[in-house]
């Protein structure tokens, strides 16, 4: 059966929706490399640095990824280890300097969008 034109505006649209929610992802878990190393770590690290505030602004942010993910379809089961991978994050931040390295070893939100990639990959 062809393409319609509405499928290909849908896979277009959530295309652009799974870059941008990578950006996002890159942003913040992997924007900066310590010099001489390969280790890299993102805007996480330095927001996860204010007391709970910090881990409660970049949950916010990584459920917005989640929100993206369920618009996209993503099954519930995805959208539960996502969510856990979250919690795990964010609950593990809260505890000073062995969180924010946590949240550096972690990086919930790469995780999290490797899970939208697999998912949209097996919709191809």
């Amino acid at each position: 059966m062809p393409a319609t034109v509405d499928d290909d505006s849908t896979a277009s649209s959530s295309a652009a929706s799974v870059e941008r929610l990578r950006q996002l992802a890159w942003l913040i878990d992997n924007a900066f490399r310590l010099p001489g190393t390969r280790f890299r770590f993102g805007l996480n690290s330095i927001i996860g640095l204010l007391p709970v505030g910090g881990d409660a602004v970049l949950g916010v942010i990584s459920l917005y990824i989640v929100y993206e993910a369920t618009k996209l379809g993503l099954p519930r089961s995805k959208i539960k280890r996502m969510l856990t991978n979250i919690s795990i994050e964010v609950i593990g931040g809260s505890v000073p300097i062995v969180g924010d390295l946590l949240d550096m070893a972690l990086q919930a939100n790469v995780r999290n969008l490797a899970i939208i990639d697999e998912h949209v990959a097996g919709q191809r």
